[in-house]
Protein backbone atom coordinates (compact mmCIF):
# COMPACT_ATOMS: atom_id res chain seq x y z
CA UNK A 1 0.00 0.00 0.00
CA UNK A 2 1.03 3.57 -0.99
CA UNK A 3 2.86 5.52 2.15
CA UNK A 4 1.05 8.49 2.49
CA UNK A 5 1.54 11.74 4.67
CA UNK A 6 -1.29 13.53 6.13
CA UNK A 7 -0.84 16.95 7.46
CA UNK A 8 -2.74 18.10 10.12
CA UNK A 9 -2.76 15.02 11.21
CA UNK A 10 -3.84 15.66 14.83
CA UNK A 11 -6.55 18.05 14.46
CA UNK A 12 -10.21 17.49 13.43
CA UNK A 13 -10.91 15.56 10.24
CA UNK A 14 -6.97 15.34 9.88
CA UNK A 15 -7.41 12.64 13.14
CA UNK A 16 -10.36 10.64 11.51
CA UNK A 17 -8.51 10.75 8.15
CA UNK A 18 -5.68 9.22 9.67
CA UNK A 19 -7.46 6.73 11.83
CA UNK A 20 -9.27 5.76 8.45
CA UNK A 21 -6.38 5.22 6.75
CA UNK A 22 -4.30 3.04 9.21
CA UNK A 23 -7.77 1.10 9.35
CA UNK A 24 -7.67 0.94 5.00
CA UNK A 25 -4.36 -0.58 4.83
CA UNK A 26 -2.33 2.64 4.19
CA UNK A 27 1.57 3.29 5.70
CA UNK A 28 0.61 6.92 7.51
CA UNK A 29 3.03 9.35 8.74
CA UNK A 30 0.88 11.59 10.66
CA UNK A 31 2.29 15.29 10.83
CA UNK A 32 1.65 16.75 13.93
CA UNK A 33 2.41 20.39 14.93
CA UNK A 34 5.87 20.16 16.98
CA UNK A 35 5.63 21.27 20.77
CA UNK A 36 7.78 20.47 23.59
CA UNK A 37 5.13 18.58 25.66
CA UNK A 38 5.23 15.80 22.45
CA UNK A 39 0.82 16.51 22.48
CA UNK A 40 0.14 14.71 19.53
CA UNK A 41 -3.44 16.01 19.83
CA UNK A 42 -6.31 13.84 19.29
CA UNK A 43 -3.92 11.03 18.20
CA UNK A 44 -3.17 10.65 21.74
CA UNK A 45 -6.35 9.29 22.11
CA UNK A 46 -6.24 6.40 19.76
CA UNK A 47 -6.47 2.71 19.86
CA UNK A 48 -2.90 1.63 20.41
CA UNK A 49 -3.07 -0.69 17.68
CA UNK A 50 -3.48 2.54 15.44
CA UNK A 51 -1.28 4.23 17.37
CA UNK A 52 1.51 1.44 17.18
CA UNK A 53 1.11 1.85 13.07
CA UNK A 54 1.46 5.32 12.94
CA UNK A 55 4.52 6.83 11.63
CA UNK A 56 4.44 10.35 13.87
CA UNK A 57 6.67 13.63 12.29
CA UNK A 58 6.79 16.59 14.42
CA UNK A 59 6.93 19.74 12.53
CA UNK A 60 5.14 23.08 11.31
CA UNK A 61 3.99 23.50 7.28
CA UNK A 62 5.83 27.21 8.09
CA UNK A 63 9.02 25.57 8.13
CA UNK A 64 10.09 24.45 3.90
CA UNK A 65 12.66 22.16 5.43
CA UNK A 66 10.61 20.10 7.75
CA UNK A 67 7.95 20.22 5.11
CA UNK A 68 10.40 18.62 2.93
CA UNK A 69 11.53 16.36 5.47
CA UNK A 70 8.21 14.98 5.98
CA UNK A 71 7.42 14.45 2.55
CA UNK A 72 10.78 12.38 1.60
CA UNK A 73 10.00 8.98 1.18
CA UNK A 74 5.75 9.14 0.46
CA UNK A 75 3.80 8.30 -2.28
CA UNK A 76 1.34 11.00 -1.67
CA UNK A 77 0.17 14.06 0.50
CA UNK A 78 -3.32 15.03 2.49
CA UNK A 79 -2.49 18.22 3.23
CA UNK A 80 -5.06 19.62 5.99
CA UNK A 81 -2.75 21.64 8.21
CA UNK A 82 -4.45 25.24 8.46
CA UNK A 83 -5.47 27.82 10.57
CA UNK A 84 -9.35 27.63 10.28
CA UNK A 85 -11.17 29.75 12.32
CA UNK A 86 -12.79 32.44 10.95
CA UNK A 87 -13.29 35.22 13.98
CA UNK A 88 -9.51 34.87 14.88
CA UNK A 89 -8.53 35.46 11.31
CA UNK A 90 -10.01 39.15 12.45
CA UNK A 91 -7.66 39.43 14.61
CA UNK A 92 -4.38 38.07 13.25
CA UNK A 93 -4.24 37.64 9.39
CA UNK A 94 -0.71 37.26 8.97
CA UNK A 95 -0.81 34.22 10.73
CA UNK A 96 -3.13 32.10 8.27
CA UNK A 97 -0.87 33.96 5.29
CA UNK A 98 1.92 32.09 6.67
CA UNK A 99 0.29 29.09 7.47
CA UNK A 100 -2.41 28.65 4.85
CA UNK A 101 -1.05 30.40 1.73
CA UNK A 102 2.77 29.34 2.53
CA UNK A 103 1.98 26.56 4.15
CA UNK A 104 0.45 24.86 1.40
CA UNK A 105 3.59 26.84 -1.10
CA UNK A 106 6.16 24.71 0.62
CA UNK A 107 4.04 21.29 0.21
CA UNK A 108 3.43 22.07 -3.48
CA UNK A 109 7.54 23.11 -4.21
CA UNK A 110 8.42 19.94 -1.89
CA UNK A 111 6.45 17.65 -4.14
CA UNK A 112 7.52 19.28 -7.23
CA UNK A 113 11.24 18.47 -6.55
CA UNK A 114 10.46 15.20 -4.66
CA UNK A 115 7.77 14.32 -7.68
CA UNK A 116 5.30 13.25 -5.14
CA UNK A 117 2.46 11.14 -6.84
CA UNK A 118 -0.81 12.50 -5.80
CA UNK A 119 -1.35 15.60 -3.56
CA UNK A 120 -4.50 16.89 -2.06
CA UNK A 121 -5.00 20.05 -1.19
CA UNK A 122 -7.64 20.56 2.08
CA UNK A 123 -9.74 23.93 0.43
CA UNK A 124 -13.15 25.25 2.22
CA UNK A 125 -16.77 26.07 0.85
CA UNK A 126 -16.04 29.12 2.32
CA UNK A 127 -14.08 30.23 -0.65
CA UNK A 128 -17.09 30.59 -2.02
CA UNK A 129 -18.68 33.27 0.06
CA UNK A 130 -22.36 33.93 0.22
CA UNK A 131 -24.12 31.37 -2.80
CA UNK A 132 -24.89 33.28 -6.04
CA UNK A 133 -27.23 30.52 -7.00
CA UNK A 134 -27.45 26.91 -5.62
CA UNK A 135 -26.64 24.21 -5.15
CA UNK A 136 -22.98 25.92 -5.66
CA UNK A 137 -21.10 23.73 -7.78
CA UNK A 138 -17.39 24.06 -8.27
CA UNK A 139 -17.44 26.44 -10.95
CA UNK A 140 -18.92 29.00 -8.75
CA UNK A 141 -17.76 32.48 -7.80
CA UNK A 142 -15.06 32.85 -5.17
CA UNK A 143 -15.73 35.63 -2.96
CA UNK A 144 -13.39 36.14 -0.05
CA UNK A 145 -15.23 37.26 2.62
CA UNK A 146 -13.15 36.91 5.60
CA UNK A 147 -9.13 36.85 5.84
CA UNK A 148 -9.20 33.04 6.55
CA UNK A 149 -11.11 32.77 3.11
CA UNK A 150 -9.18 34.93 1.13
CA UNK A 151 -5.60 32.99 1.99
CA UNK A 152 -7.84 29.36 1.03
CA UNK A 153 -8.59 30.95 -2.07
CA UNK A 154 -5.09 31.93 -1.94
CA UNK A 155 -4.00 28.37 -0.95
CA UNK A 156 -6.22 26.80 -4.04
CA UNK A 157 -5.27 29.22 -6.49
CA UNK A 158 -1.35 28.45 -5.79
CA UNK A 159 -2.38 24.96 -5.99
CA UNK A 160 -3.80 25.20 -9.41
CA UNK A 161 -1.03 27.26 -10.94
CA UNK A 162 1.27 24.42 -9.84
CA UNK A 163 -0.75 21.76 -11.59
CA UNK A 164 -1.09 24.02 -15.12
CA UNK A 165 2.69 25.15 -14.82
CA UNK A 166 4.28 21.99 -13.84
CA UNK A 167 2.27 19.03 -14.10
CA UNK A 168 1.93 18.18 -10.60
CA UNK A 169 -0.72 16.56 -9.67
CA UNK A 170 -3.02 18.26 -7.72
CA UNK A 171 -6.23 17.65 -6.23
CA UNK A 172 -7.97 20.79 -4.52
CA UNK A 173 -10.37 18.61 -1.92
CA UNK A 174 -13.23 21.29 -0.68
CA UNK A 175 -15.18 20.06 2.09
CA UNK A 176 -18.43 22.23 3.20
CA UNK A 177 -19.14 22.33 6.67
CA UNK A 178 -17.87 19.33 9.04
CA UNK A 179 -18.55 18.34 12.01
CA UNK A 180 -18.74 15.48 14.77
CA UNK A 181 -16.52 13.92 17.29
CA UNK A 182 -12.85 16.02 18.11
CA UNK A 183 -14.59 19.19 16.53
CA UNK A 184 -13.02 22.34 18.34
CA UNK A 185 -15.62 24.59 20.24
CA UNK A 186 -15.06 27.32 18.03
CA UNK A 187 -17.48 25.74 15.55
CA UNK A 188 -21.54 25.86 16.23
CA UNK A 189 -22.45 22.43 16.40
CA UNK A 190 -19.79 22.07 19.38
CA UNK A 191 -21.00 25.54 21.19
CA UNK A 192 -24.53 24.78 21.37
CA UNK A 193 -23.84 21.02 22.12
CA UNK A 194 -21.47 22.12 25.01
CA UNK A 195 -23.74 24.79 26.74
CA UNK A 196 -26.99 22.27 26.67
CA UNK A 197 -25.17 19.32 28.38
CA UNK A 198 -23.76 21.86 31.02
CA UNK A 199 -26.66 22.79 32.10
CA UNK A 200 -26.72 26.30 30.28
CA UNK A 201 -30.74 27.54 29.87
CA UNK A 202 -29.51 30.57 27.91
CA UNK A 203 -27.88 29.31 25.00
CA UNK A 204 -25.78 31.94 23.89
CA UNK A 205 -25.20 32.30 19.45
CA UNK A 206 -24.66 34.45 16.88
CA UNK A 207 -26.81 34.88 13.93
CA UNK A 208 -29.45 32.71 13.16
CA UNK A 209 -30.31 33.20 9.94
CA UNK A 210 -27.06 31.72 7.94
CA UNK A 211 -27.41 27.83 6.16
CA UNK A 212 -25.09 25.89 6.03
CA UNK A 213 -24.70 22.33 4.43
CA UNK A 214 -22.91 19.86 7.08
CA UNK A 215 -20.84 16.69 6.70
CA UNK A 216 -20.42 14.34 9.01
CA UNK A 217 -16.76 13.39 9.64
CA UNK A 218 -16.57 10.72 8.82
CA UNK A 219 -18.37 11.35 5.54
CA UNK A 220 -15.83 13.90 5.03
CA UNK A 221 -12.61 11.50 5.66
CA UNK A 222 -14.13 8.87 3.08
CA UNK A 223 -14.47 11.20 0.91
CA UNK A 224 -10.71 11.91 0.59
CA UNK A 225 -9.75 8.68 0.65
CA UNK A 226 -12.50 8.45 -2.25
CA UNK A 227 -11.27 11.21 -4.23
CA UNK A 228 -7.60 10.02 -3.66
CA UNK A 229 -7.90 6.39 -5.56
CA UNK A 230 -9.47 7.73 -8.30
CA UNK A 231 -7.18 8.81 -11.14
CA UNK A 232 -9.87 10.95 -13.15
CA UNK A 233 -9.80 13.51 -10.02
CA UNK A 234 -6.22 14.97 -10.68
CA UNK A 235 -6.80 18.52 -11.50
CA UNK A 236 -9.96 19.01 -10.21
CA UNK A 237 -11.70 21.05 -7.65
CA UNK A 238 -14.00 18.43 -5.62
CA UNK A 239 -16.92 19.66 -3.48
CA UNK A 240 -17.79 17.56 -0.40
CA UNK A 241 -21.23 18.08 0.59
CA UNK A 242 -24.58 16.36 0.86
CA UNK A 243 -26.80 18.64 -0.65
CA UNK A 244 -29.09 19.69 2.13
CA UNK A 245 -29.06 22.54 4.37
CA UNK A 246 -30.10 23.96 7.43
CA UNK A 247 -30.19 27.31 8.98
CA UNK A 248 -28.23 27.49 12.05
CA UNK A 249 -31.68 28.55 14.06
CA UNK A 250 -32.90 25.10 13.05
CA UNK A 251 -30.37 23.29 13.75
CA UNK A 252 -29.89 24.83 17.82
CA UNK A 253 -33.90 23.73 17.95
CA UNK A 254 -32.97 20.29 16.61
CA UNK A 255 -29.82 20.09 19.38
CA UNK A 256 -32.32 21.93 22.50
CA UNK A 257 -34.79 19.07 21.47
CA UNK A 258 -32.65 16.32 21.74
CA UNK A 259 -30.64 17.54 24.72
CA UNK A 260 -33.07 20.24 26.58
CA UNK A 261 -36.26 21.31 25.71
CA UNK A 262 -36.74 23.99 28.07
CA UNK A 263 -33.47 25.91 27.19
CA UNK A 264 -33.56 28.80 25.17
CA UNK A 265 -31.53 30.76 22.58
CA UNK A 266 -29.99 34.55 22.92
CA UNK A 267 -27.98 36.49 20.43
CA UNK A 268 -24.49 37.43 22.02
CA UNK A 269 -23.15 40.01 19.97
CA UNK A 270 -19.88 39.26 20.47
CA UNK A 271 -20.77 36.64 18.41
CA UNK A 272 -22.61 38.11 15.45
CA UNK A 273 -19.70 38.50 12.77
CA UNK A 274 -19.47 42.02 10.68
CA UNK A 275 -22.68 42.04 8.06
CA UNK A 276 -20.54 41.96 4.72
CA UNK A 277 -18.19 39.46 6.47
CA UNK A 278 -21.00 36.99 7.48
CA UNK A 279 -21.74 34.02 4.94
CA UNK A 280 -25.54 34.03 4.85
CA UNK A 281 -25.80 30.64 2.66
CA UNK A 282 -24.09 27.89 2.06
CA UNK A 283 -25.68 24.62 0.04
CA UNK A 284 -22.96 22.63 -1.80
CA UNK A 285 -23.47 20.22 -5.06
CA UNK A 286 -22.12 17.26 -4.95
CA UNK A 287 -22.48 15.80 -8.12
CA UNK A 288 -19.21 15.92 -9.03
CA UNK A 289 -17.99 14.14 -6.48
CA UNK A 290 -20.49 11.02 -7.31
CA UNK A 291 -19.66 11.16 -10.71
CA UNK A 292 -15.75 10.62 -10.50
CA UNK A 293 -15.84 8.51 -6.92
CA UNK A 294 -17.59 6.21 -5.40
CA UNK A 295 -18.48 8.40 -2.74
CA UNK A 296 -22.07 9.03 -0.98
CA UNK A 297 -22.65 10.37 2.18
CA UNK A 298 -23.52 7.81 4.81
CA UNK A 299 -25.14 9.89 7.91
CA UNK A 300 -28.17 11.48 7.84
CA UNK A 301 -27.66 14.88 9.76
CA UNK A 302 -29.44 13.25 12.56
CA UNK A 303 -27.90 10.36 12.76
CA UNK A 304 -24.67 12.36 12.76
CA UNK A 305 -25.78 14.50 15.35
CA UNK A 306 -26.32 11.54 18.01
CA UNK A 307 -23.42 10.18 17.72
CA UNK A 308 -21.74 13.59 18.17
CA UNK A 309 -23.33 14.09 21.34
CA UNK A 310 -22.26 11.21 22.24
CA UNK A 311 -19.05 12.15 21.83
CA UNK A 312 -19.14 15.30 23.90
CA UNK A 313 -21.17 13.92 26.55
CA UNK A 314 -18.02 11.43 27.47
CA UNK A 315 -15.50 14.63 26.59
CA UNK A 316 -17.29 17.50 28.18
CA UNK A 317 -14.41 18.20 30.91
CA UNK A 318 -11.88 19.02 27.57
CA UNK A 319 -13.77 21.96 26.73
CA UNK A 320 -14.37 25.55 28.03
CA UNK A 321 -17.90 25.91 28.30
CA UNK A 322 -18.17 29.25 29.98
CA UNK A 323 -15.72 31.45 27.64
CA UNK A 324 -16.65 32.32 23.81
CA UNK A 325 -14.17 30.35 21.71
CA UNK A 326 -12.77 32.47 19.08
Amino acid sequence: MAKILVTGAEGFIGSHLTELLVKEGYDVRAMVQYNSFNNWGWIDTFDDAVKEKLDIFAGDVRDPNGVRTAMEGCDAVFHLAALIAIPYSYHSPDMYVDTNIKGTLNILQAGRDLHTERILVTSTSEVYGTAQYVPIDEKHPYQGQSPYSATKIGADRLAESFYRSFDLPVTIVRPFNTYGPRQSARAVIPTIITQLLAGKKEIKLGSLEPTRDFNYVKDTARGFLEIYKSDKTIGEEINIATQREISIGELAEELIRQIAPDAKIVCDDIRVRPEKSEVERLLGSNEKIKALTAWRPQYTLEEGLKETIGFFRDNLDKYKVDIYNL
